[in-house]
């Protein structure tokens, strides 16, 4: 069962907010087991809330790739959304690749490590 949160200074909010509001009773595993679920409880509700469907054409790929520690690191250290901007990155800098034809120079580049 999970622990009781403690009461933190410094967090915006008083020792007296913090009691006014941390009145909940610990939750037992006789709670979880009485527990309904939420469609059971409020169907009305429940009905009204739209599902998102399976995708009808993916627009992203689950690739698996390889990075350099220091170049992850650099992205995760934005915080929330580093895969979105790293994505930003890597579409910006395919515009930039030299057109179809030219694959040679590029790996070429690559293996003297001059991009």
């Amino acid at each position: 069962m999970p622990r009781r949160r403690k009461f933190v200074e410094g967090r915006g909010y008083s020792r007296e907010d913090w009691d006014a509001v941390c009145d909940n009773p610990p939750i037992t595993a006789a709670w979880v087991a009485a527990a309904r679920p939420f469609a059971e409880v409020f169907p009305d509700l429940a009905a009204t809330i739209k599902k998102r469907g399976k995708q009808r054409t993916p627009t992203k790929e689950l690739v698996t790739l390889r990075l350099d520690r220091e170049t992850l690191a650099a992205f995760k250290a934005l915080g929330r959304g580093w895969q979105t901007r790293m994505n930003v990155a890597l579409r910006d800098a395919a515009k930039g690749l030299p057109a179809q034809g030219k694959e040679k120079e590029l790996s070429a580049d690559v293996a003297d490590g001059r991009r």
